[in-house]
């Protein structure tokens, strides 16, 4: 089974003894269920087994074996025995407890410090990996992800103001007699093709009423647009059902009928006035 730089640095640092509890109970977990890492650990146990023979051994001086021999009476006369007291012995180097040389603790220590950067930096890179991939989903494929890593939904209302219509052509036509003063005054919207009469100076006949006609020479008879009430201002929409080259260009006429306008569709009575349109506003540009 092939391991990772870490797991062999693990194995190689467990043979040395220099790991902290624990890795060192990590590393024997490991070693419990994996037959492959265990043999890792021995192989490297042997190979750095050597070491501990670099480590010359030391001799008491023999003075320390009479000192000993005095004071257990073993040699001469017998003096009571009595513990001195002893200073509290300095701690003892790294090298006294792994057994090494301290050339060879410079390369453990060199050897750790590499293993704990490179395990830093591995986890930098898997950490600014991770941040990469969950911007990345976010801007391509945010459904994917939790609530929480969800980019927020910036809703922005821009308000598109349409331009205003155009306002349509506008045509007048006063309707009188003879050239007289106005009778009536017809103004005709060009869009719409709605029209409004205003009374001016006609004067109603009791039980009679006006009637509008539309007359136009493309136009086998006289059409009727309705009759003009009693009140100032009478608004229908009955041009909307011609041409705009003929309601520009009739003439519009009022005749006297009996109350409620001619009973045949026909003018009965007598033509009073009469008017053609003019443009009093022209179309607004575009």
């Amino acid at each position: 089974m092939a391991y990772s730089e870490d797991h062999i640095a693990l194995a190689a640092e467990y043979a040395l003894g220099t790991l902290d509890a624990e890795e060192r109970v990590q590393v024997e977990a490991m070693m419990s269920v994996d037959a492959d890492f265990k043999a890792m650990v021995e192989a490297w146990e042997y190979r750095l087994g050597p070491l501990n023979q670099m480590v010359g051994s030391v001799e008491p001086p023999a003075e320390l074996w009479d000192r000993i021999k005095a004071a257990i009476g073993h040699s001469g006369e017998q003096q009571a025995f009595s513990i001195p007291l002893a200073a509290a012995p300095p701690p003892e180097p790294p090298v006294a407890e792994s057994g090494l040389s301290p050339e060879s603790m410079r390369v453990v220590r060199f050897a750790k410090q590499t293993y704990v950067w490179k395990r830093l930096a591995v986890t930098s890179m898997a950490i600014a990996a991770s941040l990469f991939a969950i911007i990345a989903v976010q801007l391509y494929q945010p459904d994917i992800l939790p609530d929480t890593l969800r980019p927020k939904i910036r809703t922005q209302v821009v308000e598109v103001q349409a331009p205003p219509a155009p306002t349509p052509a506008q045509f007048v036509a006063v309707l009188q007699k003879d050239g007289g003063s106005p009778a009536f005054i017809l103004t005709v919207d060009a869009g719409t093709k709605n029209f409004t009469v205003r009374r001016v100076a006609a004067t109603p006949e009791p039980g009679r009423s006006y009637e509008l006609w539309l007359v136009s020479d493309k136009l086998q008879k006289p059409r009727s647009l309705g009759v003009i009430g009693s009140k100032d201002f009478t608004v229908r929409p009955e041009l909307a059902a011609y041409d705009t080259d003929i309601v520009n260009k009739a003439t519009y006429a009022v005749t006297v009928e009996p109350e409620g306008g001619s009973p045949t569709g026909v003018a009965t009575g007598p033509i009073v006035f009469t008017g053609k349109l003019i443009e009093s506003v022209p179309p607004a540009p575009r």
